[in-house]
């Protein structure tokens, strides 16, 4: 998650949150600096379908998310990549 030049479907990273008191979450995690030179969002999660992803960076960044210190954050949280 920590290293952007890896994930397969760059600039996105999907992730996905499962327990077992709730619905399935779906997510991505955008690399934002990497792909447009925005700060800030390294370690957010998205609330998106990969698969269903808005048109814009603007409309991607306006999405409900969740927002963690570091990428270790994310996974303490329950998200695990997709």
């Amino acid at each position: 998650m920590s290293t952007p030049t890896l994930w397969p479907g760059w600039p996105f990273l999907p992730v996905i949150r499962r327990a077992a008191d709730r619905e399935e979450e779906l997510g991505v995690v955008f690399d934002a600096l990497g792909a447009c030179g925005l700060t800030g969002y390294r370690a957010t999660v998205f609330h998106c379908n990969l698969f269903a992803l808005p048109p814009t960076v603007a409309a991607l960044l306006a999405l409900p998310r969740e927002v963690y210190d570091a990428p270790e954050e994310v996974v303490h949280h329950g998200w695990r990549v997709d």
